[in-house]
């Protein structure tokens, strides 16, 4: 796929920032757009890819980022210029499939992670979860593509999310390490480049065990387990 110019691209496939500029009847989970500047600074040093405008890694870059802000910031789903909202499902690791009500409802960490030893969905609410995370990576959590496989409409494409660990997770003491999850994605999407489902396929218990392995905080086992030892514990799918 040769690169296209932006402004010939559906808003939902522009640049994060251009779509929230274009929000301006949107309703806001804080009372007010969310702001990137941040983000776009880590990502600028941090990231690996430097994908071509208009090429269709940044398409697909720039729809999932869409999608990813109107689930965190837009409260009503109708509002979610991302996705055919009626149709819209998405599921993990071939588990349970979930509406933009339910993404909207519980959030993505509630819902990609769900119950385990180190994280309990069902005790966390949208707001709990992203206030966790947040305070556990202080600098961001950016996601960026990697790969794509397949074009539209059924679009296959890796991905790398990545985060500093320097805030407590729960009890646990941040280790400072970057703390990086590669995953699988498949989108299909319409014609026009909404998505109507969307499977993700990574590994979320070897997430979680990066997240424990400083030990708790006070524990006078703190800073002295092997660092590498979650890499090489026997892990199994949820």
């Amino acid at each position: 796929m040769t690169a296209t110019q932006s402004n010939e691209l559906p808003l939902w496939v522009q640049d994060r920032d251009t779509v929230i500029a274009e929000s301006s009847d949107a309703l806001w989970r804080y009372d007010s757009p969310p702001d990137y500047s941040r983000s776009n600074e880590n990502l600028a040093k941090e990231s690996t890819r430097n994908h071509l405008e208009g090429t269709l890694e940044a398409i697909v870059q720039n729809l999932v980022r869409t999608f990813e802000m109107e689930v965190s910031f837009k409260t009503d789903p109708q509002q979610w210029l991302s996705v055919l909202n009626d149709q819209f499902r998405i599921s993990t690791n071939g588990g349970e499939e979930f509406t933009a009500a339910d993404v909207s409802a519980q959030g993505t960490y509630n819902l990609f992670m769900a119950d385990s030893e180190h994280y309990k969905a069902s005790e966390e609410s949208f707001e709990s979860s992203a206030k966790l995370f947040q305070s556990t990576f202080p600098q961001g959590f950016p996601w960026e593509v990697l790969e794509v496989y397949s074009a539209p409409p059924t679009v296959t494409f890796k991905w790398r999310h990545w985060g500093h660990f320097q805030g407590t997770y729960k009890d646990h003491a941040p280790t400072g390490e970057t703390v990086e999850v590669i995953g699988l994605s498949i989108a299909h999407v319409t014609d026009d480049l909404k998505i109507i489902s969307l499977e993700h396929y990574f590994d979320n218990t070897l997430f979680l065990e990066k997240l424990t392995g400083g030990g708790k905080v006070g524990s006078e086992s703190q800073g002295k387990a092997c660092p590498f030892s979650s890499w090489f514990k026997k892990t199994s799918k949820k």
